[in-house]
């Protein structure tokens, strides 16, 4: 297919040269607010970079629109300019489909990854999320997906952001741990790499048990000496104890009810 990218950050990044090198689709075309950037996007995956919407073709088979999410709107409003009738999608884990407003057709291509310009990502491991306002726009993204990864769900807009949700938990909030606990081992000149370890084997476990099994720690038990003498630790940093106090005290009721839910699951009517 003719991809034209809107975006060329560090998801566009990715999934543009995976749709070249793996999806073999042709990417005719990259916009960026800074012509630099496109540029570097273009010479990986050739196309026209771009600083200027209204320069982007008029006609592709599909405009993959990978931009920050408070920009979505209004860069939606100055693509359809022209292009009313072509197919957009956007890449947000967290926007509903519904920011196409009256544009059709649209759709969702979301790829729940992590991702860096430094490293490139292996697209046949990452599961894709879609979402289409027509079965031809829902078509289209299924074979975009289908040419990279076999993890292909259909998903509404109200699940991916219940999605995009768990995976600020599951990956953003965990990275900061790590940072948090660099930070605390920095002044004793011991690198972070030594926690690689117990963080691989943390991981590793929860492939073949469930998070709330393979938790452990002092939280766990409620040892409150060992979880008193940590809090007095962090006396020094006031937001990084209420932290460990929040966590502490979470970790404990989900362990100790196994009927414990933070969130409640959303009613339906039936």
């Amino acid at each position: 297919m003719d991809l034209v990218f809107v975006g060329a950050g560090r998801l566009a990044t990715n999934l543009a040269r995976a749709l070249k090198a793996q999806g073999g689709h042709r990417v005719v075309a990259v916009y960026s607010r800074t012509l630099a950037s496109a540029e570097a996007l273009a010479h990986a995956v050739g196309g026209l970079p771009t600083d200027d919407i209204a320069s982007l073709p008029l006609t592709a088979d599909a405009f993959i629109i990978a931009v920050k999410d408070d920009a979505l709107p209004a860069v939606i409003s100055r693509l359809q300019q022209g292009r009313e009738g072509q197919l957009f999608f956007h890449t947000a884990g967290s926007v509903p489909m519904s920011v196409f407003g009256t544009h059709e057709p649209c759709g969702v291509f979301y790829p729940m990854q992590t991702f860096s310009k430094e490293r490139q990502v292996d697209f046949s491991r990452v599961p894709l999320f879609i979402e289409g306002s027509s079965g031809q726009a829902l078509d289209v993204a299924r074979a975009i997906a289908q040419s990279l990864s076999s993890p292909v769900y259909e998903l509404s807009s109200e699940g991916r952001c219940r999605l995009h949700l768990a995976a600020v938990f599951a990956c953003n909030f965990v990275n900061h741990c790590y940072d948090m606990a660099a930070q605390l081992l920095e002044p004793y000149g011991v690198p972070f790499s030594v926690l690689l370890p117990l963080i691989d084997e943390t991981a590793a476990k929860v492939h073949t048990m469930s998070p709330r099994e393979a938790q452990t720690g002092p939280a766990v038990r409620y040892d409150e000496t060992v979880m008193a003498a940590q809090r007095a630790l962090l006396s020094d940093h006031p937001l990084m104890q209420q932290l460990y106090a929040l966590m502490s005290e979470s970790i404990h009721r989900s362990v100790l009810n196994s009927d414990f839910q933070i969130l409640k699951p959303p009613t339906t009517n039936q």
